[in-house]
């Protein structure tokens, strides 16, 4: 498999269950061992940060406390300053609930917060498993919004594992259909070509022959 991610897109990852896209994206953390192959990186310094399904949030501490927790992981974590904090509770949103407990936050709340804190690690590349898959589906369409419009603005460079299609066509400059070994078998970039819903799902209506190739 071959796959490259370019600095400032968004390449969401869409494919079966059990294909492996969670397990790609914990290899690219290193949370996942590699059985064989590399991962290559831009600069030996590249970092990540990775948000789950869980926000993984410290219930005693504050939505402020918790977003400057990651600030302890960055590279220069010694000049990492308060005012960045401020600064990310505004982009995030969340101002107004600095000092609110994170147990009293709604769903998307808390997941708001759990990005900040990937963000006040100051990454390279921001890595999302399944972010709202939990969450309702008003409110899930609400954070896909905010995140297209956050990570516009900050120019990030984001890899996202998503089991749901329109959240991979309203979030991805690139769609990729991960098809476990073999790698992705299908690409797409909607903003050239206009990507639906109904192609994307074509692929999941596919069957292996068994021979490698898949019939549609």
């Amino acid at each position: 498999m071959d796959l490259t991610l370019r600095n400032g897109e968004t390449l969401a990852v869409l494919g079966p269950s059990g294909s492996g896209k969670s397990t790609l994206l914990r290899a690219i953390a290193g949370l996942e061992p590699l059985d064989g192959g590399s991962i290559e990186f831009g600069d030996a310094d590249d970092r990540f940060a990775v948000v789950f399904q869980d926000p993984g949030l410290f219930p005693w501490l504050s939505v402020r406390r918790n977003i400057a927790l990651g600030g302890r992981y960055r590279r220069n974590r010694d000049r990492f300053e308060d005012s960045r904090v401020d600064e990310l509770l505004e982009i995030l949103g969340l101002a107004q609930l600095a000092h609110t407990p994170v147990q009293e936050l709604s769903g998307g709340q808390a997941q708001r917060v759990s990005v900040g804190r990937a963000l006040a690690v100051d990454p390279d590349v921001l890595l999302l498993d399944e972010p709202f898959s939990a969450l309702d589906p008003a409110t899930r369409k609400d954070l896909q919004l905010w995140l297209r419009a956050l990570t516009t603005e900050l120019e990030l460079t984001v890899f996202l594992v998503t089991h749901d299609v329109d959240e991979a066509i309203t979030l991805g400059d690139r769609i990729g259909f991960f098809a476990g070994p073999r790698g992705f078998r299908q690409q797409w970039v909607p903003a050239q070509d206009g990507t639906t819903a109904e192609q994307i799902l074509a692929h999941y209506r596919g069957a292996d022959d068994g021979s490698g190739n898949w019939v549609i």
